[in-house]
């Protein structure tokens, strides 16, 4: 049995070293427990993984959690989990109270337009990345369009467009008999209590706040437990939804707020979903100061993650029966197909309000795509992008890199004469 320090020491050194996004991290959670350690063996991993693609939430976190559960029960998922998370949240609430203080000077904001021009780059690589693996057939393309049409033309629900994908991936695959497997099993007070416990620990912070009459607490509660119920395709694809909700219906954040947070939470190791807590931060410091920042950020991580660790203890003893299961393997697949369309939505919706000052939405019938207007394209903005795109893409330099690189044209470029007009 491994030793809780091996275990507390391992997950440490991951929480500290995951950056780079969950490609980067998945990748680093297998050295380190499969090559280095041997924990696991490689086909463990592997449906390990297949299994926490199927669950809402950031597979990376979800899949440390279900190693720390199959090394030493519920107790190795916390400590696994929790470590993945802790340095990454750290760092992103001093960076949320910073950016809350001073992120209106006019140096900060050159610095944050590098950012946000970086971040298009970010969006539009990782949608060319899944569309090579996703649009394999002419439905997946389909289902792609869909979700895209459906998003940025009628302004859909995005838990909408994601329940009909999964319906139509659902009734759309073969129904066949699972294959015999024999789950791991679980001790029977986990199975007993894991529901109820998890169900009330998750939704207690809310109740509290909505008997205290914080009602902005309560909202931020209910609106990112729905994301945590929803958040399929990983953190791009739950940002449209944040982005629809926070800005366009709420009135929470503007929308080159949105673009910061995502900048940002890209420096900072740990899933790129703690983008959440970051938004959480900046609605609350708006509302309150630092005192309802830091609650807004804690309710944020609370709903986030402990659904997360819900899901593993729920179903990680039934792993390889959820895993033979055709049709759940077909709605995972249209799921994955309608992500597709909802990055490609984030991303078009970040180009319009980071390279231009002012956009429109005609009305055509029950038809209103966000439109820009040209005449108010911002070029600093625009070759800030695509130094970011050649950084990212050609030269194939690290994310880090071209952040730094990034910000600091923007930083100079502000500062020129020559573009101290034309350059927002």
């Amino acid at each position: 049995m491994t030793p809780f320090s091996q275990l507390f020491l391992t997950f440490l050194r991951i929480g500290l070293l995951s950056f780079g996004g969950p490609a980067a991290q998945i990748a680093l959670l297998h050295r380190e427990i499969v090559e280095e350690r041997g924990w696991l063996t490689e086909r463990q991993y592997l449906q390990a993984l297949s299994f926490c693609m199927l669950l809402p939430g950031p597979e990376a976190m979800q899949l440390a959690t279900w190693a720390g559960w199959r090394l030493r029960g519920v107790a190795g998922g916390l400590l696994a989990g929790g470590l993945f998370v802790l340095p990454g949240a750290l760092v992103i609430a001093v960076l949320a109270l910073l950016y809350s203080s001073y992120g209106t000077r006019p140096e900060i904001a050159g610095l944050m337009l590098g950012v946000k021009a970086t971040v298009i780059a970010l969006v539009a690589q990782a949608l060319l990345k899944l569309a090579r693996k996703v649009l394999t057939s002419r439905s997946a393309l389909l289902i792609a369009v869909s979700a895209f049409a459906a998003l940025y033309v009628l302004h859909a629900p995005f838990p909408l467009v994601i329940a009909c994908a999964a319906l139509v991936g659902w009734l759309g695959t073969d129904r066949a008999a699972p294959a015999e497997v024999q789950p791991v099993p679980a001790p029977v007070t986990e199975r007993i209590w894991v529901w109820p416990l998890w169900v009330t620990l998750w939704f207690a912070p809310m109740v509290i706040a909505g008997l205290a009459g914080q009602t902005l607490l309560y909202e931020i509660g209910m609106l990112f437990s729905k994301l945590a119920v929803f958040s399929f395709g990983g953190a791009y694809a739950v940002l449209a939804w944040l982005a629809q909700e926070a800005v366009t219906a709420r009135g929470w954040l503007a929308p080159a707020q949105m673009a910061d947070a995502l900048g940002l939470a890209e420096t900072t190791p740990g899933p790129l979903i703690l983008v959440t807590q970051f938004v959480g931060m900046i609605t609350g410091f708006a509302a309150g100061g630092w005192p309802m920042a830091l609650a807004a950020g804690a309710m944020v991580l609370w709903v986030t993650f402990i659904p997360c660790f819900l899901w593993i203890f729920a179903f990680a003893p039934h792993l390889e029966r959820l895993l033979a299961r055709p049709r759940l393997q077909g709605a995972l697949g249209a799921i994955t197909a309608a992500v597709l369309g909802v990055i490609a939505n984030l991303t078009l919706w970040f180009a319009l309000h980071v390279l231009f000052a002012e956009t429109r939405i005609p009305a055509f019938g029950p038809l209103a795509p966000e439109l820009p207007v040209p005449a108010s394209l911002r070029p600093g903005a625009l070759a800030l992008t695509l130094l970011a795109a050649v950084l990212l893409g050609p030269l194939r330099r690290s994310v880090p890199l071209t952040l730094a690189v990034t910000a600091g044209a923007a930083f100079a470029l502000i500062h020129s004469s020559a573009y101290s007009i034309s350059f927002y």
